[in-house]
């Protein structure tokens, strides 16, 4: 079976194919790394990161992204591996917690239900809703293409709402917005069969939005791939893997009422060198738009590029720019900015052992790799990190990787996750973080316990302690955008990014 040639012919239909299948037992970014391998240099070593679980199949294999909950811990998804065995590679994917610490719970084993109804495959991290539950998506199971889903912090799940092809095929992630619905897009399906933007509440009313390639010749772009994000201007931003202007893929915004505007077209230089294949963007704290491609850019192995709200792209950087890619090739995810201002990502191949590595980037294209997975006989430090980093609010940096580790029983380990301490000072973060006076929101921190005050860009709020993890605060009158600051026994927190008072 020639999945080489059949990957670089097909980009866009080969991505969502082979993380459909779980291919090699992880999403799509393991086979490329395993296929399109890179010889590299002599190890290189950074003693910052450190393995705090390594899963063994039956807490999971291949985790996806985290997400950092009200409640001070970790939340997450496996691809596969769980108690459930009926499925691809013996697993059907599991939800678990897991302390800053290493200490992890499986909360959610998929395919519990007959026939596979509560969803298998969840390929996404998961996000907590305003009512403290947790939703996402499986890429697989329902009736056949996959579910959206909400899950209790005590395990209990719900399954919202089946695909059925019509209404969208194989999920990516799905994120809230501001009024309060969950936006998410389909890899493929959806009418046209390029996908679909779809709203649904958290009771589980769907509607269909957005069909991709419903344009001639798909300018509106195919095959949408990361999760989406809203942005200052209340709009929707993601990117599509293939179609747009030269069929590179492109960065779309979406109003909530599913009205989509291309923002750029990839690929639209030659040998494109502009990037191709979207990766998903973030908005930075400056206003513009920063992501991935997968491909393109100088040497064809991804870039990181900045988009401003008008559309105007600047790459900033062009992976395998060093002999044998020691600086990483192929980034998959989206990016994080961390509080001090730069961006950090990782690649799921190259770096010194050509197992994926960890980047930092300024938003001006200073780069430079922090770490170069396998670094550790057998790899037990973990390979192939394919799914986004976050920050918690210790401060410290927490990723996944989608093979390695300890556990032996999956062959080359089942995954891991693991913290990298950067130096970065621990802060507050607000969910959300917009809102208009008078609005009580959740302030997510370390150490919150003994709090004395809390204020939005210097104006006093009453607030509640709720525990050391969480303080709920009410918009003040009189606020205005800025930073929120907590005043705690240990020092004064400030929120990662302005708290913007709604008008």
């Amino acid at each position: 079976m020639n999945r080489t040639v059949s990957l670089i012919s097909d980009v866009p239909r080969q991505l969502s194919f082979l993380r459909r299948e779980s291919l090699c037992g992880w999403a799509m970014s393991a086979c490329v790394a395993l296929m399109v391998s890179v010889m590299a240099a002599a190890p290189a070593r950074a003693q910052s990161l450190t393995t705090i679980h390594s899963f063994n199949s039956t807490d999971g294999l291949g985790p996806n992204g985290l997400v950092q909950s009200t409640d001070g811990n970790l939340y997450g998804t496996t691809s596969n591996g769980g108690a459930n065995q009926s499925c691809i590679l013996g697993g059907c994917g599991t939800a678990f917690k897991i302390t800053t610490g290493g200490a992890l719970t499986t909360l959610y084993n998929f395919c519990s239900k007959r026939n596979c109804s509560d969803g298998y495959d969840p390929g996404s991290a998961l996000v907590q809703g305003g009512d403290g539950n947790f939703y996402g998506t499986a890429s697989r199971g329902g009736i056949l293409v996959g579910t959206v889903f909400k899950l209790t912090p005590a395990g209990v799940l719900t399954t919202l709402h089946q695909f059925n092809v019509t209404d969208g095929s194989y999920p990516n992630g799905i994120v809230e917005a501001s009024d309060g619905n969950f936006y998410g897009t389909t890899s493929e399906g959806g009418g046209q069969g390029f996908g679909k933007i779809f709203k649904i509440t958290h009771g589980g009313t769907f509607s269909n939005q957005h069909p991709f390639c419903s344009e001639p010749y798909c300018a509106d772009g195919g095959y949408p791939d990361g999760v989406l994000i809203q942005a200052t201007d209340g709009n929707l931003y993601g990117t599509t893997t293939s179609g747009g202007a030269y069929d590179g893929g492109t960065v779309y915004k979406t109003t909530l009422a599913g009205t989509l505007t291309v923002v750029h077209n990839f690929c639209q230089q030659s040998g494109c060198t502009d990037g191709q294949v979207g990766a998903g963007v973030i908005q930075g704290v400056d206003g513009n738009f920063y992501g991935t491609t997968l491909f393109g850019g100088a040497y064809g192995f991804g870039t990181v590029f900045k988009l401003t709200p008008a559309g105007v792209l600047t790459t900033l950087y062009s992976f395998c720019a060093h002999s044998g890619c020691l600086d990483g090739n192929y980034p998959e995810s989206q990016l994080l900015q961390a509080t001090d201002g730069n961006l950090y990502g990782t690649t799921s191949s190259g770096g010194a052992n050509d197992e994926g590595t960890v980047f930092k980037i300024t938003p001006s294209g200073s780069f430079k790799t922090l770490y170069s997975f396998c670094s550790e006989s057998a790899c037990t430090d973990g390979e192939v990190p394919y799914a986004p980093l976050i920050q918690d609010t210790n401060g410290m940096i927490y990723g996944t990787t989608g093979a390695g580790g300890t556990g032996a029983s999956c062959g080359v380990g089942c995954g891991t996750v693991f913290s990298l301490n950067v130096g970065l000072p621990p802060f507050v973060k607000t969910e959300p973080t917009s809102g208009r006076v008078g609005v009580k929101i959740d302030i997510l921190g370390t150490n919150l316990t003994g709090s004395a005050s809390v204020t939005f860009n210097g104006t006093a709020a009453t607030f509640t302690v709720v525990s050391p993890s969480l303080i709920t605060a009410t918009v003040p009158a009189g606020a205005t955008t800025g930073a929120v600051k907590v005043l705690t026994p240990g020092g004064t927190l400030k929120s990662n990014v302005p708290f913007r008072v709604i008008q």
